[in-house]
């Protein structure tokens, strides 16, 4: 029985790895917005010294995006085992890697919670989960401040209808939910009022440090966004650019999709942005590839050596 075990959990970590880099190769070769080799050719053409530059300097920015979320689960996880930063290293890359290939990185959660013991398992979801929110929440921040200055500063048309149907739907998530408040949502005891009141229950020290290191990460990677677009022949102001980044993610943030069609949903929301201020759709093409490769790709080949020497938790 145990050697049966340990055939299934190989067989199983190959498995995980060989789809992962399955749809990595399919997003690289078969992007329906942007050839791989057009792009990748934009980069080399500018010469060694600025390849040098692009590839040293954002690869940078990327581990500096990534500390700080390493950081967070580091801080997050403590409060029910203390690890240290490799370990959160490990289990932050080897849980980006397994839920690469899922819609909107759902398979994060139970990557992560396979980590701990089952009894720890539905607090380390919630400790995700809460995670997850925060950085969402940043996003709604930033991002609502983008919007506005779009709006104001580009006359955007909207129809009434739309925003009339776009409230109708927010109220009607607002009342549904109030009415599901006591209901189990996925698991036993992840009810909406549950999960309020755990979160209460952390101390405000640490809600203000996983706030602080995620406006650090939203920082970063919009400064990333707006670094790139430079390096790939971009003319735009500092403010307006990342104003336009900050509506950006707001939007592409509440849009669900599934994981095939991602980039075609991310890349068409940045097209659509920057025609405003005149940047060519391959410029915003390249940078929204460039930045999925340095902070999503890169990060979960490194992932796969952790998924390889994962091994199931026996306490």
């Amino acid at each position: 029985m145990h050697k049966t075990k340990q055939y299934l959990l190989a067989l199983g970590k190959v498995l995980v790895l060989v789809v992962t880099f399955i749809y990595i190769f399919y997003r690289l070769q078969n992007n329906p917005v942007l050839d791989f080799m057009d792009f990748a050719n934009g980069i080399f053409l500018k010469g060694a010294a600025a390849t040098g530059y692009f590839l040293v300097t954002f690869l940078l920015l990327a581990l500096g995006n990534w500390y700080f979320e390493i950081l967070k689960w580091q801080n997050l996880i403590s409060t029910l085992e203390k690890i240290d930063f490799k370990t959160a290293l490990k289990q932050s890359l080897a849980s980006l890697t397994v839920s690469l290939a899922t819609p909107n990185r759902i398979g994060e959660y139970g990557a992560k919670a396979l980590f701990f013991p089952n009894n720890l398992r539905k607090k380390v979801l919630l400790l995700n989960f809460f995670s997850n929110t925060t950085q969402l929440t940043v996003t709604l921040l930033f991002g609502l401040v983008g919007m506005f200055y779009f709006i104001y500063n580009h006359k955007v048309a909207y129809s009434s209808v739309a925003l009339f149907i776009f409230g109708v739907m927010l109220i009607s998530i607002a009342v549904i939910g109030y009415f599901l408040r006591e209901k189990d949502l996925f698991l036993k005891g992840f009810s909406i009022t549950n999960i309020i009141l755990h979160i209460q229950k952390f101390p405000n020290s640490l809600k203000l440090k996983i706030f602080t290191f995620s406006v650090l990460r939203y920082l970063i990677f919009s400064g990333m966004f707006y670094g790139m677009l430079l390096f790939f022949g971009a003319h735009i102001s500092v403010y307006t650019g990342m104003a336009l980044i900050f509506a950006m993610y707001l939007l592409v943030s509440i849009v669900p999709t599934i994981f095939i069609f991602d980039v075609v949903v991310r890349g068409g929301v940045a097209v659509w942005l920057f025609s405003f201020v005149g940047i060519p759709e391959l410029t915003v093409l390249s940078t929204v590839l460039a930045m999925w490769i340095f902070n999503f790709v890169l990060p979960s080949i490194l992932g796969s050596f952790y998924v390889l020497t994962y091994q199931p938790i026996s306490r």
